[in-house]
């Protein structure tokens, strides 16, 4: 039986049981497994990896790990410049665009709030999610762990707050989504996008109470959804303030 020691750093570690965090775990095998299969055996998703050290060198997903190996995995580096180094996830995409599994309704609501593309279906099974990821080039957003370790993902990341609000917050620091947020110009319901519309093509597709008080329209190009501002503007511009934090 061989033998290789672990250390996961910075967030990594959420992935672990209590007793294996900010601590060596040290891992068993009995022939020579790739470190791919070893830190997923952590529980360490690879879409959350960015940088694995063995024995101070630099490797690939695909390097097979010998007898007493020493082996450190890193998150995504923000400020660290580690550009001679093998990184292990794939480049940023241009476009930042999301796809979120059954289980984040609210969130896709909150970043399409925010102006940014989410896919979202309560119907949506594991093998549509991934598909969708990779035709579409869309970040998989989800909190299941199994989904995330699917080998051909290449844009996906955890999400660890339960509270919708908690969980818009980390995904806008993860993702540095405050500079490209355009608010207010897509559906919340449908993901399409708003546009202005002139009170008097929306006439008979408004009540007769809101008629009589606004006068500034926005509809859905997709489902033709007619918006204003109303009692609840006051929330939605709430939401977005904290979001981006006053931008």
């Amino acid at each position: 039986m061989r033998h290789a020691t672990f250390r996961f750093y910075a967030e990594l570690n959420d992935f672990l049981p209590p007793g294996d965090r900010q601590r060596e775990v040290v891992r068993s095998f009995p022939d020579t497994p790739t470190v791919k299969d070893q830190v997923e055996a952590c529980g360490i998703p690879h879409t959350e990896v960015d940088l694995i050290l063995v024995n101070g060198v630099s490797v690939g997903f695909d390097h097979h790990l010998a007898d007493g190996d020493r082996v450190s995995v890193y998150p995504v580096f923000e400020a660290l410049d580690v550009t001679p180094l093998v990184h292990l996830r794939a480049r940023p995409l241009r476009e930042v665009r999301f796809v979120l599994d059954v289980h984040l309704g609210k969130l896709a609501r909150r970043l399409r709030l925010l102006g940014f593309d989410a896919a979202w279906s309560r119907d949506a099974g594991d093998e549509e999610l991934v598909a969708l990821s990779l035709s579409e080039k869309r970040i998989l957003l989800t909190r299941d762990r199994g989904l995330l370790k699917r080998r051909e993902l290449t844009h996906a990341a955890a999400v660890r707050a339960t509270d919708p609000r908690r969980q818009l917050a980390e995904v806008v620091e993860r993702f540095d989504l405050a500079r490209a947020a355009f608010p207010f110009t897509r559906c919340l319901a449908c993901n399409g996008k708003l546009a202005t519309v002139p009170k008097e093509d929306v006439m008979d597709r408004i009540p007769a109470s809101t008629r009589r008080h606004y006068d500034a329209f926005l509809t859905c190009a997709s489902c033709r959804r007619v918006f204003w501002w109303g009692a609840h503007g006051l929330r939605l511009r709430e939401i977005v303030e904290e979001a981006l934090g006053g931008r």
